[in-house]
């Protein structure tokens, strides 16, 4: 009797096979409803028995799962943020393709618009460089005496008037803006200008006020009909520069220095940040 429980394989078999009997007992016992007071304890004894397997059991099986969901999540993260950075970029670009397009499009309406107007012909130039300079406000374009820019030929965008070609180069061309104009300076060459659809209105634009953003426009006749909310445009008067080509809105007029002349504010009609394409233009003969 003691070899037999000395065994241990056949121990285990034998406490295998009570386990099983009980267990075979409970189910047996849970069908019944009245039970014997031995009945109920080794029914509690072995439920209390079978927690103490299944619940750490459980709890492992839970923990494993628990890690399998975090690897899932953490995959769909990944998944979520490539996709989130890809649309930031189409995003993005789609953006910069939208503005490229309204660019063209008004571009393109403006040269239309200008064929009707008159016989100049419009180059289309890409600003290439800006001068940082405080003191000498350029810009250079992509067009040069080989493409058939000229000194002084004006550059516009849609909006209006920028400023005049100061200085070429066989594959570049230097454009001084309407905001360098100064007449203090010998290099800074006035715009001769009217009011549009009046032909009893002249003056020049000779200067900007960078404390107010304004252009100067002089020598304007003391019984000149000129008033604010005027449009002003190129005269063409002097041959040097096309006529008709718009620079601004008269703001205010006023008394000069000396008392003979008026002088008015105009605010430019064009913007002279993030300049990208501009016309250069060209009249025939000129």
């Amino acid at each position: 009797m003691f070899k037999l429980f000395g065994n241990k394989k056949l121990f285990l078999l034998l406490l295998g096979l009570i386990f099983f009997t009980a267990l075979m007992g409970i189910s047996s016992i849970e069908k019944r409803d009245n039970l014997i007071w031995p009945e109920k304890f080794l029914k509690d004894s072995v439920s209390w028995m079978q927690g103490l397997i299944y619940r750490p059991a459980g709890y492992i099986a839970g923990f494993f799962e628990n890690i399998g969901d975090l690897r899932v999540i953490h995959e769909e993260n990944k998944t979520l943020k490539l996709t989130l950075s890809q649309y930031a970029r189409d995003r993005a670009k789609l953006n910069t393709l939208e503005e490229e397009n309204k660019r063209l499009t008004e571009m393109l309406q403006f040269t239309e618009e200008q064929k009707e107007l008159n016989n100049y012909k419009f180059h289309i130039a890409h600003v290439v460089a800006v001068n940082p300079d405080a003191f000498n406000d350029t810009i250079t374009i992509n067009l040069g005496s080989k493409h058939g820019m000229k000194l002084n030929m004006l550059v516009t965008t849609t909006d209006g008037l920028i400023g005049r070609i100061s200085e070429v180069n066989p594959l570049f061309s230097t454009v001084q803006l309407l905001t360098d104009l100064n007449d203090q300076f010998n290099n800074s060459i006035g715009i001769s200008a009217t009011v549009l659809g009046s032909d009893q209105s002249f003056g020049i634009i000779q200067s900007y006020d960078e404390n107010e953003n304004v252009l100067i426009m002089s020598q304007i006749n003391q019984n000149d009909t000129l008033k604010e909310g005027d449009i002003i445009i190129t005269s063409g008067l002097g041959k040097l520069f096309p006529e008709g080509i718009e620079i601004g809105t008269v703001l205010s007029r006023e008394v000069g220095d000396y008392g003979l002349t008026h002088i008015a504010k105009i605010a430019p009609s064009a913007k002279f940040d993030n300049l990208r394409e501009v016309f250069v233009v060209e009249k025939p003969g000129m």
